[in-house]
């Protein structure tokens, strides 16, 4: 019955939520810091800053990691859960971190471990104070299982960009100066890609600016990207069906032009 439920509510809503088990913000939010405060907050932290990226105008991703959070990602198939982000909005005077947990839920599947994750979380507000939890949230239950809605992709339904010798991949994304590089093991790297265009993020709510730098899994002589259509639903989980059509045609530009990168 519930899975009945969920696929029923997430027809109507993008990102709709469930009214089973505990929901958890997607990001939390916190008073203004510059850049470079977030940076210095972030390594006296424990964390590791890996990229600060323009993601819109007036505002920065920053982009960071730490010990457990990568031993986690290194997992088979778990390399996007290698990163944290945060949004430091020039315009708002606001700044969003990715929570945790929310993405550990997404992006771990059943290698979820809520005691690393959680850590995480606590590391952050233990630097940078009481944070806010953002109206976007998903129910626990639907996290790990999430899709848009009937027929439209799941977290394991990864598109295949290139196939190859893992080092002779990982030297094609280096050669398009990536956002970042992150090792994870021997034969598994996530690379972060500056998108040519990247304005449907102001479209649809520079709040979730997190969202960008484009990530590719590189893995056992193969690189792959997570779906857009299910990526951006699960960045955007409040987002309406009628605007999600608005940018209908972006999953598509995204995936060749991530392509791209691997000819």
């Amino acid at each position: 019955m519930k899975k009945l439920v969920g696929v029923f509510v997430s027809i109507c809503m993008f990102g709709a939520m469930s009214v089973f088990g505990d929901e958890i913000s997607a990001y939390l939010t916190g008073k203004y810091q510059t850049v470079q405060d977030v940076k210095t907050k972030l390594n006296n932290g424990g964390f590791t800053v890996l990229a600060e990226y323009p993601s819109v105008s007036d505002g920065t991703t920053v982009v960071f990691t730490c010990k457990g959070i990568k031993n986690e990602a290194a997992k088979p198939n778990r390399a996007h859960a290698g990163v944290l982000r945060v949004f430091v909005d020039d315009k708002n005077k606001v700044i969003s971190f990715t929570n945790p947990r929310y993405f550990g839920h997404a992006f771990m599947q059943d290698d979820y471990n809520d005691k690393v994750f959680s850590k995480a979380k606590t590391k952050i507000e233990k630097a940078f104070g009481t944070l806010t939890p953002s109206k976007d949230a998903l129910d626990t239950d639907d996290l790990a299982g999430y899709h848009f809605m009937m027929g439209m992709p799941y977290y394991e339904d990864a598109e295949e960009l290139a196939s190859g010798n893992t080092q002779d991949l990982l030297t094609k994304a280096k050669a398009h100066n990536p956002v970042f590089v992150l090792k994870l093991s021997n034969e598994s790297y996530l690379v972060g890609i500056d998108l040519s265009d990247k304005s449907f993020v102001e479209k649809i709510g520079r709040a979730n600016a997190t969202v960008l730098p484009y990530c590719v899994a590189i893995e056992n002589g193969k690189a792959t990207m997570l779906n857009a259509k299910y990526y951006l639903a699960i960045s955007y989980p409040s987002l309406s069906m009628g605007e999600f059509m608005t940018i209908s045609d972006v999953p598509d530009q995204i995936q060749e032009e991530l392509e791209k990168v691997f000819k």
